[in-house]
């Protein structure tokens, strides 16, 4: 009956090893909004400062509690959110669960997009307009009429991740923000052209490691706690 050899101790084995996160190294875990209000046509949002201000649609109301549910299953050190009220919506699932108080920092509001602010965005899109074509075309969001640009935008987020991260050293942090600024952190990350992460869906998770002030992505549009919504349309009601 054959054995199988023994051992050679003069052979040294090394497994594929595990992804260790560095010491001190801060984990943002970017998540964006639900789903926001419909915009009807020549009914502008509400705004803030200038921004449209929707409130999460009923549908982005469920997806922010199977966010929340899924983001307390790990360990959350802080909660921040924008000044703009879907992220506060978004947000409350989860600091319910885990007692946190979000945290508002102003520069995690989405871009502004100005003439095509308050939902008029999402209509000149929709119908293919060319000023749109051409900012897709181009990637860059100051080709509309009064918008802010890319450097401007590239500027605040890098400004508030990099506090965010100086704050909490160490810790996992969750950021519930707009696609318009999780695409540009990423962006920044990676090192990648400035619409190359734009298509993050609403109450999707992405994730940075910041460490020593270097940006690494670690994930992007990550929706495995919304399957269960796959195809799921919710009334809306008034009220």
């Amino acid at each position: 009956m054959l054995s199988d050899p023994p051992p050679d101790a003069s052979r040294t084995i090394y497994r594929q090893g595990r992804y260790r996160i560095p010491p001190g190294a801060t984990e943002i875990v970017l998540a964006r909004h639900g789903e926001s209000a419909p915009y009807e046509a020549g009914v502008p949002h509400p705004t803030l400062d200038g921004h449209g201000d929707p409130e999460l649609a009923p549908h982005g109301r469920v997806q922010a509690e199977h966010l929340g549910r899924r983001l307390a299953g790990g360990r959350v050190d802080a909660i921040y959110v924008s000044s703009l009220r879907r992220t506060h919506e978004t947000a409350a699932p989860l600091a319910e669960l885990t007692g946190l108080v979000p945290i508002v920092e102003p520069d995690l509001r989405e871009v502004h997009v100005g003439e095509w602010e308050a939902g008029l965005f999402r209509q000149r899109v929709r119908e293919r307009d060319p000023i749109a074509v051409e900012m897709f075309q181009r990637e860059r969001w100051d080709t509309i009429p009064g918008a802010e640009s890319n450097e401007s935008l590239v500027e605040r987020v890098q400004g508030a991740i990099d506090r965010i991260a100086l704050a909490h050293p160490g810790r996992r942090v969750v950021v519930v923000a707009h696609a318009g600024v999780i695409g540009t952190a990423l962006s920044i990350a990676a090192k990648a052209s400035p619409f190359a992460f734009v298509g993050a869906e609403n109450a999707s998770i992405s994730e940075l490691l910041v460490h020593d002030r270097r940006w690494a992505v670690r994930r992007f549009n990550d929706v495995a706690h919304l399957e269960a919504l796959a195809g799921v349309e919710l009334e809306v009601t008034s009220g």
